[in-house]
């Protein structure tokens, strides 16, 4: 009894041996083999198009022909042989076997000379009734074969056929790792029995500190769980890391893997989707089922919200019972989960408004960790990891770079130095240096430089006095954005731009709002004044303005008439606005008013700077681009400086100063800065 007892335990901890798999490739090789021996070996005595064959002389022929033993002759003038079939009652003559022996349809092959001699003889031979008929046959391959392949090669085709369906419908044969049809259920999710040998770790994820702190700590769950269940705490079942595109979630999820050195099965959320009902349920409870049999250990899903999302509420109304089917296959692992076994779940998704909620829940997913876009600091830290492998210049500041990035994530940020790496080696040059980081973000942002598009001197012109007008109104409005750069050469489709630093705040005031739309407004203002006609030009800065505008009436309380009220609604195909028809009229007129009262503080602020507008225009026309620089020196120092440039001065007021330090830390420093000199001596 005991005996028994303990061998269905074993049974339960996966020590049964493991029986062979059986493969579906193993049967698709034997009727391949099988059908080629058919095919090139004649496929028997039974598919043989003749009977029992023998050589003969010319001259011998001529007397079989004469003694009336043919039947019918079949000439091939390309090989120069014939073929001649012999009379079933003359076998015995000719082979000196019987009719059994030989087959049906036996022949006498014979090698021939002239053409026109054998046409004329066998002519004469079927008048005088020693044959009944001859024929001709061009074909100079293999009659047999021939035979065969038209008679067996769309078999052979449909067998091909079969095996490649069954290879597709198994998912390219790498499914579960069988390769066969029965396999179609099994998981794709990868398996790294080692995440150390991804070579990833927390030192490779710059910035998103906080997001760190979260998942470090589930790196000590896995390397030390009893630390947490002595005290009768519960191992979190899962994570879900939330956040736009690009901003790192896979990188995370791999680097805790990494640091936690357990076995990381990495799938997407599209690798549960397939055209077979109940496949996405069965792949879900094998990975699931594979992650326990391997625990500790971490199961990350890319992009959750393809079998996450939220079900429909009416199954006849755009429902999906396949995808809902998998959904509730993964709500019920997560949740049928033992307490403590040792697994954990992290998912990613950028789209976590469209979960369903019993997914979000907390028991399956404990925590939500967002991983946000990265702020000035962040940027600085993920510029630091991606410029190590670049031969960059010594003077680049890494401070300017992540102030020229704002919104950037870090995908966006690699893409910069890449790019800036392509660009200095177009030029030939042996580092990266600054300009080619501007002209990296430049070529993202804007587009590439169109040099090659002809414009005339007005056209030129009207551009100039447009971007000129953006420069003016940013340059004398406190909480616009400050100006790096003005170009009036064309890039992607616009054909001439502004860059400025856009201001990272945590809040917004409406004067900031209103600042920023007086400075969209600046490019439209400045062709009415200067050249008395407006142009297509101003389409996207009145596109932004008008969306700001709408934003800053209906959602965030921001207008006269209508303050402290929000519209906003979250609501997925509804298409019932939270607002009645006199409210909408109200908006709108709100809407109007705030533009054009910016539309007409432009117009007079270039009024008041007309001379120096102007100034910058020509200017522009003549360099096509401007810099900061030449903005100040034409109207002067401004009186502002961006909230940037104040945290910057701010932490470096905060950093303390050697010379207030302790003297045992001054001569520590000193130790040290020896040290380093004597180091330097010696090399």
């Amino acid at each position: 009894m005991n005996e028994k007892k303990n061998f269905l335990n074993n049974r339960d901890k996966g020590n049964e041996p493991k029986m062979p798999r059986f493969n579906m490739n193993w049967i698709y090789l034997l009727v391949a083999i099988v059908a080629g021996v058919f095919l090139l070996s004649g496929g028997g005595n039974m598919l043989a198009r003749d009977g029992a064959n023998q050589e003969a002389s010319y001259t011998k022929f001529k007397q079989y022909v004469a003694k009336g033993y043919a039947t019918s002759v079949v000439v091939n003038k390309e090989k120069s042989t014939l073929k001649m079939y012999v009379a079933p009652k003359h076998i015995q003559d000719v082979f000196h076997m019987n009719a059994k022996q030989v087959g049906t349809r036996p022949y006498v092959n014979v090698a021939f000379g002239s053409v026109d001699e054998l046409e004329k003889f066998l002519t004469y031979e079927q008048k005088a009734g020693k044959i009944v008929d001859f024929s001709y046959d061009n074909d100079s391959g293999s009659s047999i074969f021939n035979g065969l392949l038209f008679q067996f090669g769309p078999l052979l085709l449909l067998i091909l056929f079969w095996f490649w369906i069954m290879r597709r419908m198994s998912g390219g044969g790498n499914v579960g790792g069988g390769g066969g049809i029965f396999s179609v259920g099994k998981s794709k999710a990868k398996l790294y029995e080692k995440a150390n040998d991804l070579g990833i770790t927390f030192k490779d994820v710059a910035g998103q500190e906080g997001a760190k702190q979260e998942v470090q700590e589930i790196v000590e769950f896995l390397k030390n769980p009893q630390k947490y269940t002595e005290l009768g705490g519960k191992i979190p079942k899962g994570a879900l890391l939330v956040g736009p595109p690009g901003t790192g979630k896979t990188l995370l999820a791999k680097a805790v893997a990494g640091e936690a050195g357990v076995p990381f099965f990495s799938m997407s959320g599209s690798d549960f989707v397939e055209m077979f009902v109940g496949v996405g349920a069965s792949r879900v409870r094998d990975v699931f089922s594979q992650a326990k049999d391997k625990s500790p250990c971490i199961i990350f899903i890319d992009e959750i919200d393809a079998v996450g999302r939220a079900r429909s509420k009416n199954p006849s109304m755009g429902g999906n019972d396949e995808r809902e089917n998998t959904l509730n296959a993964l709500l019920t692992e997560m949740d049928g989960f033992g307490t403590n076994s040792g697994v954990i779940v992290l998912a990613a998704t950028n789209r976590a408004d469209m979960l369903d909620k019993a997914l979000l829940r907390a028991g399956r997913f404990d925590r939500q960790i967002n991983v946000d876009l990265p702020d000035l600091t962040e940027r600085k830290a993920i510029f630091k990891v991606h410029l190590r492998p670049l031969k960059v210049d010594n003077s680049l500041d890494i401070d300017f770079l992540a102030r020229q990035t704002p919104g950037f994530s870090g995908a966006d940020i690699a893409n910069v130095c890449n790019e800036a790496a392509l660009i200095a080696a177009r030029h030939n040059s042996k580092t990266v240096c600054k300009q080619d980081f501007l002209d990296a973000v430049d070529r993202i942002i804007g587009g590439l430089e169109k040099k090659t598009k002809v414009m005339t001197a007005a056209e030129k012109r009207s551009i100039a006095l447009h971007e000129a007008g953006h420069a003016t109104i940013s340059w004398f409005c406190e909480h616009a954005n400050p100006l790096v750069k003005v170009s009036i050469v064309p890039r992607g489709q616009a054909l001439g731009a502004a860059w400025y630093l856009p201001e990272e705040r945590q809040i917004t005031t409406k004067e900031q709002m209103l600042d920023e739309m007086c400075a969209l407004l600046g490019g439209r203002a400045a062709e009415e004044l200067f050249t008395g006609h407006i142009s297509t030009g101003a389409m996207n800065d009145l596109e932004r303005a008008t969306k700001s505008a709408y934003g800053m009436i209906a959602y965030a309380g921001m207008s006269d008439r209508l303050p402290n009220i929000c519209y906003y609604n979250n609501q997925e195909y509804q298409f019932q606005r939270p607002y009645s028809e006199t409210t909408a009229k109200v908006i709108d007129d709100e809407v109007l008013k705030m533009i054009n009262e910016q539309y007409a503080r432009a117009k007079q602020l270039l009024e008041e700077h007309k001379k120096g507008h102007n100034e910058l225009a020509e200017l522009l026309i003549t360099r096509e681009v401007i810099y900061a620089e030449d903005v100040e020196r034409i109207f002067g120092k401004r009186p502002w400086i961006s909230r940037a440039q104040e945290i910057i001065n701010e932490n470096e007021a905060n950093v303390p100063k050697l010379e207030d330090m302790p003297d045992a830390v001054k001569q520590a420093e000193a130790e040290h800065q020896a040290s380093l000199e004597k180091n330097n001596s010696n090399e």
